[in-house]
């Protein structure tokens, strides 16, 4: 299990988890959901998905470390301040809260199972690689 560990850009892991999440609600209308400003909702998260993501890129980047997220050793500095005083990861909490507005848009219940499978894949083969890899630089 250890091969495919930091070696799908977690943004890649987004796109073919939304790719999923519309196949499977488009082949599965027996679950499609009905509610009003789906639309309204769908666009806020994704918003603050959006802008979730970018604060995380843009602190790294003032803290001139990678954004690399499959090179986590070439991590300059452990960065602990600005958005990462909320969160520990921003960007793939961005990523989450961007596929759960796709999730709402779809208005399909299917499409909200693949948000479970995104958060495990993202926590097994990226966050715990990357927490070894920057205990092992900073302790």
């Amino acid at each position: 299990m250890r091969s495919l560990e930091l070696k799908v850009p977690p943004p890649a892991v987004a796109l073919v988890t939304a790719v999923l999440m519309w196949l499977v609600s488009r082949s599965a209308p027996a679950f499609a959901l009905m509610f009003p400003a789906r639309n309204l909702f769908a666009s806020g998260l994704a918003a603050a998905g959006f802008i979730t993501s970018i604060t995380g890129v843009i602190t790294f980047w003032r803290a001139r470390t990678t954004v690399n997220p499959t090179r986590p050793e070439s991590s300059s500095s452990l960065v602990n301040w600005g958005v990462y005083k909320v969160t520990r990861n921003p960007m793939y909490l961005g990523l989450l809260l961007i596929l759960t507005g796709w999730a709402v848009y779809l208005a399909n219940a299917t499409a909200f199972l693949f948000l479970s499978a995104f958060v495990l894949y993202i926590n097994r083969f990226q966050i715990l690689p990357e927490e070894r890899v920057l205990a092992s630089l900073f302790g």
